[in-house]
């Protein structure tokens, strides 16, 4: 054991040395790729929707090889042409689960081997393009089941916030405009998001997305909801059906994060009124609750909003410079809210993928 951070690396089939590996932001700006996040749950046992990530990875490969190659192989590293993937979209899935699980079950055991307990473990997984692979022949299928891709599992160490405790909620603030090819996870956001930082106010828990200021799309790192009274002027209740969950469309430019759409399964199956609609900031007095999703937190109610009086102000330097306005919620998490909660950390178990799979 050891009290420095636990970090393990392993790609290209080796495990760096864990007090050379950078973290992880650091390793993702730097290398080009697809990519997922999720988490263990119940002291290491489970990987949450470990099924659900490894689909999504093998689309967003799909989409960034055929519309967006720099932000798989790199932007220096496209110039020449790539053969087309349609006659071999079918073989993606399978190309990537292989790759993905066979570099699981050589990185988790080790890390495990290490980890002290009273924690989780962070997963992120890249999967990048090796032009170096695709031999002169143009042929995909050059060096074995792998293809053109790389894979690189990263392993830390992560204390999930516990739900609903005072204190844990997040404090929003709506700075920046949303991302491009947003219907892939690239590594390149994490670059870009940094631009966004200098804007993000003290007691910042994340930062919102919106084209024009009204709209709010996501967050920079998780998908964004909020749980509006449906009536504009009726008085409060306590049904469910006096709400309406809403969060960004996919084709308003957000990801489709893993969460994101367990909450949507959830209202469905609940049946908690749910449209898929940008929720408006003009509109805020009609919030009744907000929270936001990744797969690491799952899911975090809001504590506060913020926005900035005039949108033109975002070009600003410094978060100091502009001027707020704020949402500030009830303490705690609302009614709905707890209910999807409640709902999500079921699946959590009955979808948890064992870890004895990769040992």
């Amino acid at each position: 054991m050891t009290s420095s951070p636990l970090r393990f690396l392993f790609s290209n089939g080796v495990i760096s040395d864990p007090s050379n590996t950078p973290p992880v932001t650091t390793f993702l700006e730097t290398h080009p790729g697809a990519y997922t996040t999720t988490r263990t749950h119940n002291n290491a046992s489970l990987v949450l929707f470990w099924e659900r990530h490894l689909k999504r990875l093998a689309e967003s490969v799909r989409i960034l090889y055929n519309s967006n190659p720099q932000l798989l192989f790199g932007p220096n590293k496209t110039s020449i042409p790539l053969p087309s993937l349609s006659a071999n979209s079918f073989l993606i899935p399978s190309r990537v689960d292989d790759l993905v699980n066979d570099s699981m079950s050589k990185v988790l055991p080790i890390a495990l081997k290490e980890w002290s307990g009273g924690e989780e473990l962070s997963i992120t997984t890249l999967v990048g393009g090796n032009l170096g692979k695709l031999g002169e022949s143009g042929d995909l299928e050059q060096e074995g089941n792998g293809g053109v891709l790389d894979v690189s599992i990263y392993i830390g160490s992560y204390v999930p916030p516990v739900f609903g405790v005072r204190g844990n909620g997040a404090h929003l603030a709506v700075v920046g405009r949303g991302r491009d090819a947003a219907a892939a996870k690239y590594s390149d956001w994490v670059r870009v998001r940094k631009t966004l930082e200098r804007l993000r106010p003290p007691s910042g828990t994340e930062l919102l997305l919106s084209n024009d200021g009204d709209q709010i799309l996501e967050g920079s790192v998780s998908n964004f909801f909020v749980v509006r009274r449906k009536d504009n002027n009726e008085a409060k209740g306590e049904s469910i059906h006096c709400f309406e969950v809403q969060t960004a469309p996919i084709s308003d430019g957000v990801l489709p994060g893993i969460i994101r759409q367990l909450v949507i399964e959830v209202c469905l199956s609940k049946g908690i009124p749910f449209r898929e609609v940008a929720p408006l900031w003009s509109e805020h007095e009609f919030w009744e609750e907000a929270f936001i999703t990744n797969s690491l937190r799952l899911l975090q109610h809001a504590e506060t909003i913020r926005a900035p009086s005039s949108w033109e102000s975002l070009h600003s330097d410094s978060w100091k410079d502009i001027s707020w306005k704020e949402k500030q919620f009830e303490d705690g998490p609302g009614m709905i809210t707890t209910i999807i909660q409640k709902e999500i950390m079921e699946k959590v178990v009955s979808e948890g993928h064992s870890v004895r799979c990769f040992v």
